[in-house]
């Protein structure tokens, strides 16, 4: 599959484009004020332990303290700390699937003693999502373009999509030969094929910027940042820049060059692959990476067949609802459901990848009768979701033709990461109507007229309301001022949210509006 990687740089924000044969698959986001913390580590201290929730709190500097399981605690922090463990492990194979360092899995939660104030070098592996702060391991990786070092393990792990036997057994050999003592290593999947001087100089570049980073740690009062990873561009680079990329083309100057710089160090045979993009167009509408971001952000995304799919985002997973959009004849409905759920798998699978959906994916299918085309549409997602990189389980379909998904989140969706909560609706996507709105002032006035004498007042509300009071022969307002005995004037105040109004005496000019509130 043909790929390429379209990068957009402006003065506050970075957009990395993955197309595939034409059609956008990912984008990554960078900005000033939302920078990529995924691989960075810290010289921290121990700010809260929670026995209750197997987890700790680590003040690293941040805004929010990072959050720290107790799974997340390699053994070489287990053992130079002589924390108290009582569990049972379960190792998982060498080969790790996204040549990203092994997570072990636990029987049972480990009884894990921290000390409030202990000082403590950690990695981020999650960033802040939502309310939630950044998630921490003390595992330590670093990722270079061929293999990843484990600076606390002993370990030498093969990518599992190096499905050649022999090649694994020579890549994990030769790996072993030039390991230095005390560390670990993954081989990505893009060192098949490449001989030893390629990975020493790989290694060795890792092995110094760790020792840079130990240097940085004995001289360090936490908290500390002790390695920052490369910005979303550059790792981009690092970590898509395969033999299926044919161009990488950016609009910046300075990231053409260093884009060129690493390239011609790791893949020389490549630096032709690599572009200045110079046109007076913008570099996303040149390649129509513009149109697809607009398609990625709608509510709704249009099926081929006629049908089409809803995404809504609940506070704890996402949503997809699929709609056959229209009409089918009573005999032909069972297979003119399976053909519009297995044409909603195909885009689901895309439109996850593009969105970066994390969490919990809950997928409402069109029902079905027959067993056979439940699995169908099962297997047919399982094919789909194969080219993702992230991990993901998924979930038979259930009697109601629901299929749920649980999809490795590292950071917020692009969605979120693109929109902010709209202050109008506060995000519910609903504001209070206008007849409501009508009810609670007229409360508001039972209540003023029941404890006030004053007779004069002003009526503060959005011009979508104060067009609705005006109304009419004659008008709501007009009714109001009638039924209790009160001169009301309207003044409009755009700024003001739909669903509120504010009441202020004429007589004192002063806002009474909470007064008399319920």
């Amino acid at each position: 599959m043909q790929k390429e990687i379209i990068i957009n740089a402006t003065s506050n924000q970075h957009r990395i484009a993955i197309v595939e044969e034409g059609r956008l698959s990912e984008l990554f986001i960078e900005s000033e004020e939302k920078e990529r913390m995924v691989g960075d580590i810290y010289l921290g201290t121990v700010a809260k332990v929670m026995p209750g929730i197997q987890a700790s709190f680590i003040d690293i500097g941040l805004d929010q303290d990072a959050f720290l399981h107790f799974s997340d605690i390699g053994d070489a922090f287990r053992e130079t700390a002589s924390l108290a463990v009582e569990t049972a492990r379960v190792d998982t194979d060498d080969d790790e699937e996204n040549e990203q360092p092994r997570k072990r899995r636990w029987e049972r939660r480990p009884s894990v003693q921290l000390q409030r104030g202990q000082e403590i070098v950690v990695q981020i592996f999650k960033e802040p999502v939502g309310s939630k702060g950044v998630r921490v391991s003390t595992e330590v990786s670093l990722p270079g373009r061929f293999i990843v070092l484990m600076p606390f393990e002993d370990t030498i792990g093969v990518s599992r999509k190096i499905t050649n036997f022999r090649e694994k057994r020579r890549l994990r050999k030769l790996a072993r030969s030039i390991l230095p003592p005390g560390f670990g290593v993954i081989i990505r999947t893009v060192a098949e094929g490449k001989d030893e001087e390629v990975l020493r100089a790989d290694l060795q570049s890792l092995v110094q910027t760790w020792r840079e980073a130990e240097r940085m740690i004995k001289k360090s009062k936490p908290p500390m940042l002790i390695h920052k990873d490369m910005n979303a561009s550059s790792s981009a680079i690092r970590d898509l820049f395969s033999e299926g990329v044919t161009r990488v083309a950016t609009d910046s100057k300075k990231m053409y060059r260093d884009i060129r710089a690493y390239v011609n160090l790791v893949a020389p045979d490549k630096v032709d692959a690599i572009e200045l993009y110079r046109d007076r167009n913008p570099i996303f509408d040149h390649y129509g990476v513009e149109k697809q971001i607009a398609l990625s952000m709608s509510r709704k995304v249009w099926l081929k067949s006629g049908g089409y799919l809803i995404f809504d985002k609940a506070e704890a997973m996402w949503v997809v609802d699929v709609n056959s959009g229209r009409f089918a004849a009573r005999q032909e409905q069972e297979l003119n459901s399976l053909r519009t759920n297995l044409e909603a798998v195909r885009e689901i699978a895309w439109q996850v990848r593009l969105r970066d959906i994390g969490g919990i994916i809950v997928i409402d299918f069109i029902d079905m009768d027959h067993d056979d085309n439940r699995r169908k549409v099962l297997d047919e997602m399982r094919r789909e979701m194969r080219r993702d990189r992230a991990k993901y389980t998924i979930l038979p379909l259930s009697d109601f033709c629901l299929m749920q998904i649980t999809r490795q989140r590292v950071r917020d969706s692009v969605q979120i990461s693109m929109s902010e909560v709209c202050p109008t609706c506060h995000g519910t996507g609903f504001v209070q109507s206008k007849s409501s709105l009508l009810t609670e002032i007229e409360r508001w006035l039972k209540r003023f007229r029941v404890e006030s004498k004053e007779l004069r007042l002003l009526l503060v509300v959005h011009p979508t309301m104060a067009g609705f009071l005006h109304d009419g022969t004659v008008s709501l307002l007009t009714r109001l001022m009638l039924k209790y005995f009160v001169r009301i004037k309207i003044v409009p105040d755009a700024t003001l949210p739909i669903g509120e109004f504010r009441m202020v005496s004429r007589k004192r000019d002063a806002d009474i509006t909470t007064r008399y509130l319920s």
